[in-house]
């Protein structure tokens, strides 16, 4: 039983007409964007979630349906393409069902923390679900799905077989009243403790999914943690803007002789070494505090080397004003990363900087990294996990670059 009365919303039906170049990117792509500026005509005012049904501009038929919001920039965020379709209930269930098979090959692993939905790649723009261990944390974007929240929660709920939910607002959203929805409210089931622990690939973690960041952990890195835990037997490791540990953890699972997590959160540190000690690591693992660019610098300087370092960044580049100076960081870190990086060792260089695309980011490394005067070898270039599928090109955010050295 929901704790909240849901709202319950009348939506209307808006006729629209988009500029012949948008008409075009549609039709063609069917990409999930339609910007304010590319409405040609719209039949009434709308509100947030209103259904906007697209008609052509020359025979008026019908060959998109998406919801309506006023408030952004992207001001139809589409549902379905080439045809008209009710959104309703129905509707739901079948993207819902769909996403939730797209999923099933990953639950059949030991791990039981997952992405059920992905945003527009799973056809919910501004909508992400994730699954720790049974709580599944919801996370809105936009007040476009307001009018549909009760009926997608049930669906979701039932698919996935949840007991209980959370729900997280967007900092535009925590800023308005939207029907009192609050920010970590628990709108279904029980939550004994904030902190969920959740498996991963048998490794152990705690999620917060009241008030961690987005919704609780980062899901997405989780075939590159594993992979790390992989290389890092009986190794010496460095894992860079560490966060909770992830890479850290695995790789003590996975046999490491000692780790080092580099981090300028000291309550991310603290979180990363409480989740080394759930899976039972405490004297070889070990903790730096500060700005990464520093400590790399100092460590640098004092003639540390690491079998195996990774560096796992926070967006640079949050608008495209920021793309130049984020490259030149990436570049930056591949720099200090070659040289701490032992004769053999391998470097882990990744970025989540959407703006960044995975071409320049990977021939950003590789330039630096030859520059470097190091020999190396680029094992592999890896994307988001299978939880994290991509359907349209500003969807691609994560990317991952594994380099051998020889020397």
């Amino acid at each position: 039983m929901f704790h909240y009365n849901l709202p319950n919303i009348q939506v209307q039906r808006l006729a629209v007409k988009l500029n012949p170049a948008a008409e075009k990117l549609v039709m063609q792509i069917a990409h999930p964007w339609v910007f304010s500026k590319n409405i040609e005509k719209i039949n009434k005012p709308g509100n947030a979630g209103d259904i906007a049904i697209l008609f052509r501009q020359k025979s008026n038929d019908v060959y998109g349906v998406g919801l309506y919001d006023p408030e952004s920039p992207i001001q139809i965020k589409m549902l379905h393409y080439y045809s008209g379709k009710n959104i309703d209930r129905s509707f739901f269930l079948e993207k819902i069902t769909e996403a939730f098979a797209l999923r099933k090959p990953l639950l059949e692993t030991n791990t039981n923390s997952y992405r059920l939905l992905f945003g527009e790649n799973d056809g919910f723009p501004g909508f992400i679900a994730d699954v720790y261990a049974g709580v599944m944390v919801v996370k809105l974007y936009s007040a476009i799905w307001f009018p549909y929240l009760k009926d997608i929660l049930e669906l979701l709920i039932e698919v996935s077989g949840c007991e209980t939910v959370v729900l997280r607002l967007s900092r535009n959203l925590q800023s308005q009243n939207h029907f009192d929805l609050k920010d970590g409210m628990i709108l279904y089931g029980t939550l004994e403790n904030e902190e969920v622990e959740l498996v991963e690939h048998g490794v152990l973690f705690t999620a917060n999914v009241i008030k961690g960041h987005k919704t609780g952990y980062f899901l997405d890195h989780r075939e590159n943690r594993k992979r790390v835990g992989v290389l890092a037997k009986n190794k010496t490791v460095l894992d860079v803007f560490s966060y909770a540990g992830g890479f850290s953890v695995h790789a003590l699972a996975g046999g490491a002789k000692e780790v080092t997590s580099v981090d300028i959160s000291k309550q991310a540190l603290q979180l990363a070494t409480s989740n080394a000690a759930l899976n039972g690591f405490v004297d070889n693992h070990f903790t730096l505090a500060g700005d990464a660019f520093l400590i790399l610098e100092q460590l640098i300087e004092d003639g540390y080397t690491y079998d195996v370092v990774i560096i796992d960044p926070p967006s640079f580049a949050k608008s495209q004003k920021e793309v130049a100076t984020a490259k030149h960081k990436y570049a930056q870190l591949a720099r200090l990363g070659a040289k701490l990086v032992s004769a053999k060792g391998i470097l882990v260089l990744a970025s989540c900087s959407s703006r960044v695309v995975a071409e320049d980011f990977f021939e950003i490394n590789e330039s630096a990294l030859r520059a470097s005067g190091h020999q190396f070898v680029m094992q592999d270039q890896t994307y988001h996990d299978s939880d994290h599928p991509v359907t349209f090109k500003e969807g691609a955010y994560l990317k991952c670059g594994y380099y051998k050295f020889s020397s």
